[in-house]
């Protein structure tokens, strides 16, 4: 079997990808499955992609990549499967994906993470929201011999278009990567918040609670990401990320917070609770707004707390600042539950099964609660 995997990125660089299919590679070179990954965007186009400026080398980085998808497609047909992560081109209508699916007869795997058929354009990416494209998603779902969707809320969306729905869930690497324990007994406790500077509109809704929190105790808000924030609290600490000490980085946490839309939007339901697993994997308590996956993943007072106003944003955060042990009982449960439900061991069979000749329709794969 050979696999084709189309990506907007380059290898080894976006979350997304890293997490939703690229730490799978060595189980299918385990399984003798040859694969070849070619990204739309260069190295030197995505270390500028989220940077205000730098039009021209965007505009160019976006002409490379048309090009290079053109040079892709006479490899097309020596392959058995075309994984397509989010979409073949940034902007612009399904033109690859028509290509491969209707004229080249090839079996395309579709996978998403977010609700990427809505309009979701960043203040320094402003041009780029008249040329996306954001109803092809529909059309590829359609022509798509099978769906990988990272949600149930994601899920219900392309079965409206396919039968063929995976849900398949994305996973942290308990093994190789997030395999630590965080040591809860620290001197200062350091509550954090890791993502990219897309997803900051969420800390809003915590200011309130962190400046209330500050008045009472003595910690540190530390915020991972590809920007400075630069938020207006006593406590607040950023660290730049970078892939090299991302685990060591994370770790700093006592415990990650997560919080979405009070108004409950599919930009919020097509979430798929990444940061909680992030810091779940670690031995970190999780505290993240009751919205959509973050349901499942959380257990409210078992491996984190759910909370859906101010006040009860304040008592958890209070609580866990106040009780190690707490941290601690809560950790070790975030830690089963990811290791049980969102890993790539317990999800490796599920995502290898993408590649295979179904007989009838998928069913969408469920992941069970536990207790």
């Amino acid at each position: 079997m050979k696999i084709l995997f189309l990506t907007p990125y380059p290898q080894g660089e976006a979350p997304s990808q890293r997490f939703r299919f690229e730490q799978y590679l060595p189980a299918l070179r385990a399984r003798g499955i040859e694969y070849s990954e070619r990204a739309f965007l260069d190295l030197p186009t995505w270390r500028v992609l989220y940077k205000p400026g730098h039009a021209k080398t965007k505009m160019w980085g976006i002409v490379k990549g048309f090009f290079r998808r053109l040079a892709t497609l006479p490899e097309v047909p020596g392959y058995d499967y075309v994984f397509i992560h989010r979409e073949a081109s940034p902007i612009g209508p399904p033109v690859f994906e028509w290509i491969i699916a209707k004229l080249l007869g090839k079996k395309i795997i579709y996978d998403f993470d977010d609700a990427i058929w809505m309009a979701l354009t960043s203040k320094h990416n402003q041009m780029a929201a008249i040329v996306k494209w954001h109803s092809k998603v529909a059309d590829v779902c359609r022509w798509s011999y099978k769906v990988s969707c990272g949600n149930d809320f994601l899920c219900e969306y392309a079965r409206q278009y396919n039968s063929r729905v995976v849900l398949n869930p994305t996973t942290i690497d308990t093994v190789n990567l997030h395999n630590r324990t965080k040591d809860q007994k620290t001197d200062r406790v350091i509550l954090g918040w890791t993502g990219t500077h897309s997803n900051m509109v969420y800390l809003a809704s915590l200011m309130p609670v962190l400046r209330r929190l500050e008045e009472k105790y003595d910690f540190t808000f530390r915020v991972i990401s590809n920007q400075d924030p630069q938020l207006d609290l006593k406590s607040f600490d950023y660290l730049p990320w970078r892939k090299t000490t991302e685990i060591d980085d994370l770790a700093t946490f006592n415990v990650g917070v997560m919080p979405l839309e009070e108004q409950v939007s599919p930009l919020s339901l097509g979430k798929c609770g990444f940061k909680a697993l992030q810091y779940m994997s670690l031995g970190i308590p999780a505290v993240a707004s009751p919205v959509g996956v973050n349901t499942k993943i959380v257990t409210d007072g078992v491996d984190g707390f759910l909370c859906k106003d101010e006040e009860e944003w304040y008592q958890a955060l209070a609580r866990l600042i106040e009780d190690a042990e707490l941290r601690i009982r809560l950790g070790a449960n975030a830690q089963q539950t990811v290791r049980a439900r969102y890993s790539v061991v317990s999800n490796t069979e599920n995502f290898v099964r993408l590649f295979s000749v179904d007989t009838e329709p998928a069913r969408v794969v469920t992941v069970p609660a536990t207790a």
